[in-house]
C-alpha cells in the first residue's frame, strides 16, 4: 500500500491523478472540482435556516458554524451540491439555494470571455492592460506621457511587449487628486484614443469616471469603460455603456481620490469589498448593462491601507467569487513599496509578483505600468496554474 498526498489547493492535482489512471478529461476536471473544498458565509439567515444548516451539515459531514444571522458551511463542492437543488435541500433552506446555486456555477464554469465594444475578449490566458496616463500628475508616471504623440510611442511600446488592451487615462486618481472638468479630460484622452484605434494596437479602453468623458472616448473607438468610482460618481455613466454595447470595468472605492484614505476602515476587507462591488454591479445590471460586459476590479490602493491590500490579494477568490471577470491594478502601489521598501519608478518586478499571486486567486486582466515583466511573469503562473 501507497499513499500519497495530493496538493490540495489545486483541482489540478486531482485531476492528474484521475487522468493517469484512465478518466477523461471533462470528468477528471469536474470531478476534481467536486471534491475540492469550498468555505462561503451566508448573512442574513434567519433561526429556521441555521438551524437546517446545522442539522444537514451533521448528516452530511459539513462543518457548519453559525452565529445570529449568520452561517458559514465547509465542505466539498459535490456535497453542498445538494443545497444548490430545490427538490433535494431541505425545505428550511429554499431561500438559500439560489445564491448556492449561482456560486457553485461560478466556482466549476467561470467565465471565458469578457465581451467589449466590437467583440470578446477571451480570458483563458491572462491579458494585459496597458497603463497611458495623459495627465500631468498622476503617482507614478505624471507628465511622461501628457502629449498625444508621447502617449501613443507609449501605447506601440506597450503592445509591443504583450498589453492587449491599452487604458487610457486624463485625469489622476492618486490620493488628494483633484477633479478634471470633463471638456478638458476629454481633450486629453480623445486624441490618443483616436491614433490607437487607427493603428490597431490593441483594445482600448478609457479610465474615466464621467459619462460625458467615456461618450467622447466611445466615439473615438474605445471599446471599455474602466470607472474608478465604482458607478458612484455620474449616474448618466451606466445607461450610457448600456446604450452603446461597450465593456464596463466597476471598480471598488470609498470616497474620492481627496477623501478615500480616511474611509479604510474594514472588518473582513475581502468580504466588505466583495458585498460593495455586488451592490454596484446591481447598479449597473439595473441600468441594463448585460452581466457578459462586465468585469470587476477590487481597488487595490483605493481606500485600504497596505495590510488590507495584501489581506485582499491572499482573498482574492473572495472576489472572483461573485461570477464576474476580475481586473486588478497593483502596479506600483504604496503598498508594495511598504513590504518590498522601493520607491515607487522602482516596483515593477514586485508589480509582476503580485500580478502572478492575482492570476492564481481567480484574476484575468492585469493593469500595469510595465507590460513587459507582468506578461513574463504571468506567463509562468498561467503555465503552472492553468485558466
Amino acid at each position: 500500500m501507497k499513499l500519497t498526498a495530493l496538493a490540495a489547493h489545486t483541482p489540478q492535482a486531482v485531476r492528474a491523478a484521475l487522468a493517469a489512471r484512465g478518466w477523461e478529461g471533462e470528468p477528471a476536471w469536474f470531478a476534481a472540482t467536486g471534491v475540492q473544498s469550498v468555505t462561503i458565509l451566508i448573512d442574513d439567515v434567519g433561526e429556521s435556516e441555521r438551524e437546517a444548516l446545522v442539522h444537514w451539515g451533521a448528516r452530511a459531514g459539513a462543518d457548519v458554524l453559525t452565529g445570529p444571522g449568520w452561517a458559514l458551511v465547509s465542505t466539498a463542492a459535490s456535497r453542498l451540491a445538494v443545497l444548490a437543488r430545490p427538490d433535494r435541500a431541505p425545505a428550511d433552506l429554499a431561500g438559500v439555494t439560489p445564491e448556492i446555486a449561482r456560486f457553485l456555477l461560478t466556482h466549476a464554469d467561470p467565465r471565458r470571455v469578457w465581451t467589449v465594444a466590437g467583440g470578446e475578449i477571451p480570458l483563458d490566458e491572462p491579458v494585459v492592460m496597458g497603463i497611458i496616463n495623459v495627465t500631468p500628475d498622476s503617482f507614478s508616471d505624471g507628465g511622461r506621457h501628457a502629449g498625444t504623440s508621447a502617449a501613443v510611442a507609449h501605447a506601440e511600446r506597450l503592445a509591443g511587449d504583450g498589453a492587449r488592451i491599452l487604458d487610457v487615462g486624463g485625469e489622476s486618481t492618486r490620493p488628494g487628486a483633484a477633479a478634471v472638468p470633463p471638456a478638458k479630460e476629454a481633450a486629453r484622452v480623445v486624441p490618443v484614443i483616436r491614433e490607437i484605434v487607427q493603428r490597431r494596437l490593441g483594445v482600448v479602453s478609457v479610465d474615466t469616471r464621467k459619462a460625458e468623458v467615456a461618450r467622447a472616448a466611445l466615439d473615438a473607438g474605445a471599446a471599455v469603460v474602466n470607472d474608478v468610482s465604482g458607478l458612484t460618481f455620474d449616474p448618466a455613466l451606466a445607461p450610457l455603456v448600456a446604450g452603446r454595447g461597450a465593456g464596463l470595468v466597476v471598480m471598488h472605492t470609498r470616497g474620492t481620490p481627496d477623501t478615500m484614505d480616511g474611509l479604510a476602515a474594514y472588518g473582513h476587507p475581502a468580504a466588505e469589498v466583495a458585498d460593495e462591488l455586488r451592490a454596484r454591479v446591481g447598479t449597473a445590471l439595473g441600468a441594463d448593462v448585460p452581466a457578459e460586459r462586465i468585469a470587476v476590479d477590487p481597488g487595490f490602493g483605493f481606500a485600504k491601507d497596505a495590510e488590507q491590500n495584501l489581506r485582499l490579494l491572499d482573498e482574492l477568490a473572495t472576489v472572483s467569487a461573485l461570477g464576474y471577470p476580475v481586473v486588478v491594478g497593483p502596479s506600483r502601489k504604496r503598498f508594495l513599496g511598504a513590504v518590498t521598501g522601493r520607491p515607487v519608478e522602482d516596483r515593477d518586478r514586485a508589480t509582476a509578483v503580485a500580478c502572478a499571486l492575482a492570476w492564481e486567486r481567480g484574476a484575468r486582466i492585469f493593469r500595469v505600468h510595465d507590460a513587459r515583466l507582468a506578461v513574463e511573469a504571468l506567463r509562468l503562473a498561467a503555465r503552472v496554474r492553468p485558466a
